[in-house]
């Protein structure tokens, strides 16, 4: 049992081109193109990129942006569904429960590479943002049927969450959150999706298992807890003496420290100017922010090892952003999960063609067979 790697940590399960990690140095790519360049271009340019391994040309931009739109609304089976589910279900709960029992049916005659599997998970993709923003409004007592018809999903999910048009500034922003968040290699969830896959299930089983992966707070779930974190603690005075209390009861930080990255991860490096920007302007986002700071800087004195610098993750700082666009902390993860669908459907478009049954062996630790006479 002691030679058993459970985390599977430095296992090599397999090959990819979509992106790469590089924990050493700190660095992360898509396709070969560095996560610092992407975030400056727009969303579904780098969407198509992890796809198909190229950069679309105008025409192939313009067919995947009108494929979303044609598919982005709700059908009356999904609103039934959304209207029966009682209002204190998490939002991932909702999201992992729907997506399998989604409509599939072709809106459009829109022809996109990748076979069902793409034409599945990019309907998967399109539906994501009109339901979540369909059930923050439905939970705000706000009138949630319409979808927005705006041809860019970014602008149409925060016109639909928030009932009004987006400035400039709050797009940038969320465009390059979501950018950051697209795909992270074998992480535990898109590995759970091969898993699924390997048993040639439909791709949108595989996406609602990885859905349900990225729910824990050791995953994409660290997000909600980090911002919560910060709001109880309050202030940056009070900090050090928070982490010291959780770290003495065996606790963890949410967000602190990733499994990859000996440094720095690079997507907190580029999330964290942009948070405090956007909370430069509000003196309740300012405090939160510095909050964060002061929480971070506590656990790199206190954690930091030889060899390894514990610092903020992607989860840290990318909840002060969504708190500046007005999502309630509970929707951060399904954020997530709108973003790492882009990444899931690529795994699955390399993955499918090679598939193998997933199927490792476990040390018995039991004894002798037999039970014996029950007496």
């Amino acid at each position: 049992m002691n030679n058993i790697n459970i985390g599977l940590e430095g296992v090599v399960v397999g090959a990819t081109a979509v992106s790469n990690v590089d924990g050493t140095e700190g660095r992360l790519s898509y396709r070969g193109q560095p996560i610092e360049e992407l975030v400056a271009r727009p969303y579904l340019q780098v969407a198509w990129l992890l796809l198909y391994g190229t950069w679309p040309n105008p025409r192939e931009e313009q067919t995947l942006a009108h494929f979303l739109l044609e598919h982005r609304a709700l059908a009356q089976h999904e609103r039934d569904l959304l209207a029966a589910l009682p209002l204190d279900i998490h939002p991932m709960r909702m999201l992992q429960g729907l997506v399998p029992v989604l409509d599939f049916e072709p809106r459009a005659r829109l022809a996109l590479p990748g076979g069902e599997d793409a034409r599945r998970g990019l309907i998967v993709a399109a539906r994501l943002p009109t339901l979540l923003a369909a059930w923050l409004r439905r939970r705000a007592g706000l009138d949630w049927t319409a979808s927005s018809t705006r041809l860019d999903p970014l602008q149409a999910f925060l016109a639909s969450f928030t009932g009004s048009e987006p400035n400039a500034q709050q797009l940038a922003a969320l465009r390059a959150a979501q950018i950051l968040q697209m795909e992270h290699s074998y992480n535990a969830g898109t590995f759970a999706g091969r898993v699924v896959l390997s048993a040639q299930a439909p791709v949108e089983c595989a996406i609602a298992a990885s859905i349900g992966t990225l729910f824990g707070t050791l995953h994409g779930g660290a997000d909600q807890a980090a911002l919560e974190f910060a709001q109880s603690v309050g202030s940056p005075e009070a900090a050090d003496a928070a982490v010291g209390t959780v770290l003495a009861a065996g606790g963890r930080v949410m967000g602190i420290g990733h499994r990859e990255y000996r440094v720095t991860d690079p997507r907190a490096r580029l999330l964290k100017p942009l948070a405090a920007s956007l909370c430069s302007a509000d003196a309740e986002a300012h405090q939160l922010f510095q909050t964060l700071v002061a929480i971070e800087e506590s656990c790199v004195r206190r954690l930091e090892k030889p060899g390894k610098t514990l610092r903020a993750n992607v989860e840290f700082y990318k909840g002060a952003v969504f708190h500046t666009l007005g999502l309630p902390s509970d929707s951060f993860t399904a954020m997530f999960a709108m973003a790492r669908v882009w990444g899931y459907i690529a795994h699955a478009l390399e993955f499918r063609p090679q598939a193998r049954l997933i199927r490792p062996r476990a040390e018995y630790l039991g004894g002798a067979a037999g039970l014996g006479a029950v007496g």
